[in-house]
């Protein structure tokens, strides 16, 4: 395994690459509290700050945690790609309209009654640390290098990873 350290435009578009490629994410709030309460979210975008953005209802156990510690974690991985990304950061909960518009998509309408819904938040994680864990070559090439590993007792190298810093 490599070392890159990522900074600035470069780290914030590794997050951006990273989160929206993985979509999914489990959310940890209640950092203080155990067992940590995690949720799925699905990532709506990455702005040009390197803040992630999620919808969420306002009753939500999130969204309560957050109103009392806003300390979040966010962890993504995506094993068929063997990329993952795990994010330290600050939640804020966001009620404008122009914000909720914007992020607000078709599916949602699983979750929420429309954006009308009075219950539809956003939450914005703007990351304090993050670290990445990404293959340097495409899957095939890692497979195969795993298997050279394997076969000669080796370590393949096929993973770069990194702290990232905004």
């Amino acid at each position: 395994m490599s070392n890159k350290n990522l900074y600035n435009k470069e780290a914030i578009a590794k997050i951006k690459k990273l989160a929206e490629d993985i979509d999914f994410t489990m959310m940890a709030t209640g950092l203080s509290n155990l067992p940590l309460h995690a949720v799925p979210m699905s990532t709506k975008k990455v702005d040009t700050k390197g803040a992630i953005w999620f919808l969420s209802n306002k009753d939500s156990v999130q969204n309560n945690n957050i109103l009392k510690d806003n300390r979040t974690q966010l962890i993504y991985s995506d094993k068929g790609s063997m990329e993952f990304l795990s994010v330290y950061g600050q939640a804020f909960i966001e009620t404008d309209h122009a914000v909720l518009e914007e992020l607000y998509g078709k599916s949602d309408d699983m979750w929420f009654e429309g954006i009308e819904d009075p219950n539809l938040t956003a939450i914005c994680v703007e990351p304090s640390e993050a670290h990445y864990w990404d293959p340097k070559h495409n899957k095939v090439v890692a497979l195969f290098k795993m298997g050279v590993g394997a076969l000669t007792g080796s370590q393949p190298d096929i993973i770069e990873s990194g702290e990232i810093t905004l």
